[in-house]
């Protein structure tokens, strides 16, 4: 079952935030965002943290002196993330490139990495410390587009605490310019990858046409009112190691047995998540699965393309459905949904965005997974070697709290390497959803329980 911690509180002390500028003059031009990058979804700031340990060869070294250097550096070369967000005809947003800076905050904690605990993962006590929300610049437009907070330890370790403005970058983009900022934080004098901007290449056609099918943008009602309630969230993460998967894996029926983790996964929290909240058995259930779409272009996306690369594809069934019927039911409209995912598809959804004023995907009643266990938010180094935890900071963000779950490489207090997801559910439904969840891990096919997969979930209440 779920362990309870006392939870950890510290001070941090922040010096005033401050813009850093590109270290050298930058091009002052008008450079248009994708037709993928500008959707209503992705108008966001979304939350990354990582943390290091001490490392004895950096000892004389302050890591926000390092970084904060190595950031002027590595935007003369990403020098789009110094400009701000301008909105033009037809709400495209076009980054000006002003150079003004992004946003940077050094801090303090009385805090050691040790204090929290072997399960470092979300949520994470004191975030909004770790990575301030500095007041007036929350907004998406004409605000910097990353905040940057590193907050020393007394360990000597540190936390990287970043927040970027979602159009810039997904994952994959994100990392790319977390690992050239290591890079430069460590001598080099450019990034190993050169930035790619071209987001022409998924601009909309002219003319624009719809060619393929796009439920995660239809306009769906919230009929009997089953978008989550904000109040009474609790929050949890839930491990997955080798022995969760397959456990989770004695469900998949025999035609489906190639299915990947991340589709079993997907399947199981979807199901449970759904019994979890119990809606009306009529009611339209959605999941959707983010997929990264740079490798299904002919040819691909470039090298260095930092834009957003990703579809958001859905799959929906009847709650009642996804609740009686065996896990191979969900499993079998996860592995559809994903499988549209082509070249395609992408040119339709930047071609809707245009014909359709940028919608906000589908979120009544619906789920959306992320998985980043190979984004390599864990691997970026800033010096101080590997992150003991990289990744995103909180399950549940987006405009809508709690719909969201990022799927995020852990390695556990064992040494087993797997799989953590943050889950953000109402308080009663979360109770119903652990439950579930230890019933499909302690089950072996004939129904018998086992006490050993018991102790899975790690929350901080």
């Amino acid at each position: 079952m779920a362990q309870r911690h006392t939870p950890l509180t510290f001070t941090v002390r922040r010096r005033a935030p401050e813009l850093i500028r590109p270290a050298k003059p930058t091009p002052r031009e008008l450079k248009p965002l994708s037709d993928i990058d500008d959707q209503e979804g992705l108008r966001f700031q979304i939350p990354v943290i990582q943390f290091y340990r001490s490392d004895p060869k950096m000892r004389n070294k302050n890591p926000a002196s390092v970084i904060r250097e190595a950031l002027a550096k590595v935007l003369v070369f990403y020098y789009p993330f110094a400009g701000r967000l301008k909105e033009g005809p037809a709400r495209k947003l076009m980054v000006d490139c002003t150079g003004e800076g992004v946003l940077f905050i050094e801090a303090d904690a009385d805090v050691t990495l040790k204090q929290f605990g072997d399960a470092l993962q979300p949520p994470f006590p004191c975030l909004e410390e770790l990575l301030y929300d500095v007041p007036g610049y929350g907004g998406v437009l004409d605000t910097p587009l990353l905040l940057i907070q590193v907050t020393r330890l007394l360990c000597g370790g540190f936390i990287f605490a970043l927040r970027l403005n979602h159009t810039m970058s997904d994952a994959p983009g994100l990392v790319q310019f977390m690992t050239a900022l290591g890079e430069m934080a460590q001598g080099a004098p450019a990034p190993s990858i050169s930035p790619v901007w071209q987001r022409d290449l998924l601009f909309a056609r002219d003319p624009p046409r719809v060619t393929c099918t796009h439920q995660e943008y239809e306009e769906v009602e919230d009929t009997k009112g089953t978008i989550i309630p904000l109040d009474d969230m609790a929050h949890k993460s839930f491990f997955f190691g080798p022995a969760e998967v397959a456990a989770l894996r004695r469900f998949v029926p025999s035609h489906l047995k190639k299915c990947s983790t991340f589709e079993v996964l997907t399947a199981c929290l979807w199901r449970c998540r759904t019994i979890a909240l119990n809606p009306d058995p009529e009611e339209e259930m959605r999941i959707i699965c983010i997929v990264n779409a740079r490798a299904k272009f002919n040819p691909p996306l470039p090298t260095g393309y930092y834009g957003n690369g990703f579809a958001f594809p859905v799959a929906i069934s009847s709650a009642g459905d996804l609740s009686k019927k065996p896990l191979g039911h969900a499993l079998e409209l996860v592995m559809k949904a994903k499988s549209d995912v082509n070249e395609e598809y992408m040119r339709s959804i930047a071609d809707l965005m245009v014909i359709k004023n940028r919608p906000h995907f589908t979120v009544v009643r619906a789920y959306l997974v992320s998985d980043v266990t190979r984004a390599g938010f864990d691997v970026v180094d800033f010096g101080w070697g590997k992150a003991a935890y990289g990744g995103p900071a909180k399950g549940g963000v987006g405009a809508i709290p709690g719909v969201a779950s990022f799927y995020i490489p852990f390695t556990n207090h064992k040494g087993e390497s797997g799989i953590v997801v943050p889950v953000v559910l109402p308080s009663a439904a979360m109770k119903i959803f652990v439950h579930e969840l230890d019933n499909m891990l302690a089950q072996d096919t004939n129904g018998q329980g086992h006490e050993e997969h018991k102790i899975f979930a790690f929350s901080r209440l």
